[in-house]
């Protein structure tokens, strides 16, 4: 199935994903390890049932050397050995970020606190930016019907260069 709408296609669309895109590459420029912001991207694609946003994540960290076995298991990280204590506060962090309605509070203070405890405030900064970043991705995507399973590694940074 097609997409049901080419945002990089329609003139005013292309506009907004390559600012879109510059915000992201913002965020690839911080101190947040690149890692933790591929499994945080991963986690709220899952949630969000975004296959484009999904397929992408998980190439993305292959390709700069995630391994399998940490990807397979960002769905059940908090049933695995795999994530230090540091990647399991920003996935908790970034489950309560797309969780809002779950919960009148939003992200809760325990979970603030453990992000706190492991990130300074510009890493911090930059987890909450990639966090309502990766959301406003996957409603883009998933909205117009962009399929996973044909994305590339860097593909998508070629798209909006």
């Amino acid at each position: 199935m097609d997409a049901r709408f080419n945002l990089f296609d329609n003139a005013f669309a292309d506009k907004f994903m390559k600012r879109f895109a510059n915000a992201g590459m913002v965020l690839h420029q911080s101190s947040l390890p690149a890692s933790t912001q591929e499994l945080v991207s991963l986690r709220a694609s899952q949630i969000n049932g975004c296959g484009w946003c999904i397929d992408m994540h998980t190439k993305e960290a292959a390709a700069a050397g995630e391994t399998a076995v940490r990807l397979h298991l960002v769905a059940a990280w908090r049933e695995s050995t795999v994530f230090t204590d540091a990647e399991r506060a920003a996935l908790a962090f970034a489950e309560e970020g797309t969780r809002l309605a779950d919960t009148h509070a939003g992200v809760s203070d325990e979970t603030w606190d453990r992000v706190r405890e492991h990130y300074d405030d510009d890493q911090t900064a930059a987890l909450i930016c990639l966090v309502a970043l990766i959301n406003a991705a996957n409603r883009l995507a998933v909205t117009v019907h962009q399929r996973g399973g044909s994305y590339e590694a860097g593909m998508f940074a070629a798209a909006v260069s």
